[in-house]
């Protein structure tokens, strides 16, 4: 994911776009701007930003700007030549998302694991970036 801000749109409903705000490769400290289009003509934009960046395995960080507050967490695990992602997230909506909270909660859930599974398609296409491989140890 980290890797792929400009293409997420591809995979992600109600993402127009991700903005990465800081020069040089993601890590940590690495902000981001997304801007969604949210159901009902809703237009958003939110923050985030990496606390933690360890290249493939896990990226974590929190919302910094926008109708989120909270933490969000990738993890990645290879097994067998396949990628398990876990996304976790712990958030409570603010601003005037609030009042709609029970409902867009569910919302936002199920538009989670629907992007996990458009995101596994996009990757198993060869459309995403692709793996980098450990180089072999010289003796």
């Amino acid at each position: 994911m980290q890797e792929d801000t400009v293409n997420a749109p591809k995979w992600t409903t109600n993402l127009q776009k991700i903005e990465k705000l800081d020069a040089g490769p993601p890590g940590k400290g690495t902000r981001y701007r997304y801007h969604l289009d949210l159901p009902g003509g809703i237009k958003e934009t939110l923050e985030v930003e990496q606390d933690r960046y360890t290249k493939p395995k896990h990226c974590s960080g929190r919302f910094i700007k926008g109708p989120l507050k909270g933490t969000w967490a990738y993890t990645y695990t290879e097994r067998d030549g396949a990628t398990r992602v876990v996304y976790e997230m712990d958030y409570e909506l603010a601003g005037l998302l609030r009042f709609a909270g029970g409902l867009l909660s569910r919302q936002y859930a199920d538009g989670v694991r629907m992007n996990l599974q458009r995101l596994k398609k996009y990757v198993e296409s060869g459309r995403g970036p692709k793996p980098v491989r450990a180089s072999p140890k010289k003796k």
